[in-house]
């Protein structure tokens, strides 16, 4: 793989069946400037080592050693666990899209193993009407799926879930000594497969910049456990924080513990604060200008607003790049079967942005277009 200057990644995790687009229209504006860059998703590349056969026995395994198989809807998925790992791969293959006969078989009653979650089933005629098998199947597997994850949060990982990680604490992130305290800890088996998977990503790359979009609670936590993985091993490398919850949360950080993970927390618009951290990183030696950036400075953190550029207009931006990401290996789910409810997790979806990012106190419309 070709080296880049910026390696950017979405942490886990957001949605499992479309790319959030951040990084895209960030590498798109890059291309603009001509400055290297490769994207990642990095929450459906560990959702897709979990769920693979490997993953999840290793899963099992964990929740054996650590004794805390205890409900009976736990113990139920552990005495199926052979049945579980078959199915699962061909399960997240039809979730792909890629083995679209499968939905026969998954809508019968004795082809996916089944715990609690299915004990809540809906009436699938009334649901899915008789032919729409593709949905039933979707929905069947996606329940499927649920018990695992349910598994794996009672017995290996209170803190996970499909489209969020700790996400409790990344709503208390005012308050940095919980967080913090868990980074201390060690890693969980979910930090294991995401810091694998990024160390193989960083030696392909080779990056100067990491540039970590946070654009929900659920994402913060292994933003910040990926930006310590990288400080310690890769300490050459610079690490910048930006999206959606550094520009509501992180606005008024103060805690100095916060740069032992990153570098840089660029605020609101995007492009121009992060062409001049690209500058600062790539031009050490060049007088240090930023936008709306905050910065580690004689041992106290420091909010850099000293370019007098203004900010792009959207016309200057560039045209979203898509390039690099897994897209035909993202996963379509209904978790209910309500047919309105399944337009977020069902297909592949391409965000159309109608306002200029996310930002503090302003009203922005996302619309989504298949």
């Amino acid at each position: 793989m070709e080296q880049r200057d910026l390696l950017l990644i979405t942490p886990p995790f957001t949605q499992l069946n479309t790319p959030y687009p951040a990084t895209a229209y960030i590498k798109g504006f890059l291309n603009t400037k001509d400055v290297s860059a490769f994207q990642m998703d990095l929450g459906i590349e560990v959702i897709l080592g979990l769920f693979s056969k490997n993953g999840m026995q290793s899963m099992f395994e964990k929740a054996f050693d650590n004794g805390r198989i205890t409900s009976q809807n736990s113990q139920r998925i552990y005495a199926l666990q052979e049945p579980y790992l078959q199915v699962l791969e061909p399960v997240i293959s039809f979730l792909q899209g890629h083995n679209e006969t499968l939905a026969r078989q998954i809508c019968t009653h004795n082809y996916l193993p089944r715990a609690s979650r299915f004990e809540q089933l809906d009436d699938m005629e009334w649901a899915f009407g008789n032919m729409g098998m593709q949905d039933k199947a979707k929905h069947l597997a996606t329940l499927y799926l649920e018990d695992l994850s349910d598994f794996i949060k009672e017995c290996v990982d209170e803190n996970f879930g499909f489209s969020r990680y700790a996400e409790r604490l990344g709503m208390s992130a005012n308050s940095f000594d919980e967080i913090y305290e868990h980074l201390e800890s060690d890693l969980t088996p979910i930090d294991i497969i995401t810091l694998n998977i990024l160390e193989k990503r960083i030696k392909e790359v080779q990056p100067k910049l990491v540039c970590l979009s946070v654009p929900f609670p659920g994402n913060l936590y292994s933003s910040l456990r990926c930006g310590q993985y990288i400080k310690k091993h890769y300490p050459y490398i610079k690490i910048a924080f930006g999206g959606g919850f550094a520009n509501t949360e992180l606005r008024s950080v103060t805690d100095v513990r916060v740069f032992e993970f990153i570098d840089y927390i660029a605020l609101d618009d995007g492009e121009l604060p992060l062409e001049l951290i690209v500058k600062d990183v790539l031009d050490p030696d060049e007088e240090r200008v930023f936008k709306r950036t905050f910065i580690l400075e004689n041992e106290q953190v420091v909010y850099k607003n000293n370019s007098t550029t203004s900010d792009y207009k959207q016309s200057q931006v560039g045209t979203p790049d898509y390039s690099d990401l897994l897209l035909d290996e993202y996963i379509s789910v209904i978790e209910i079967a309500n047919p309105m409810h399944s337009l977020w997790s069902d297909g592949r979806w391409n965000k159309l942005t109608m306002a200029h990012g996310c930002y503090w106190g302003e009203n922005v419309l996302f619309v989504m277009f298949p």
